[in-house]
């Protein structure tokens, strides 16, 4: 199952402390290193980073 390898699901963690989390999948090819989005976060009712979380 190369796919699960290639694009592996994983949990992107707000770095407001909210404990909000997104969860969905990333390309290793593409994006090796941790993955750091601007996302919403209902909690805190602004767009703040996320942090992929392993």
């Amino acid at each position: 199952m190369a796919r699960n390898e290639l694009r592996p699901i994983i949990k992107l963690r707000s770095t407001a402390g909210t404990g909000h989390t997104y969860v969905t999948r990333k390309n290793r090819r593409n994006d090796p290193d941790r993955m750091v989005l601007r996302k919403f976060d209902p909690v805190v009712r602004r767009h703040v980073d996320f942090r992929e979380e392993r």
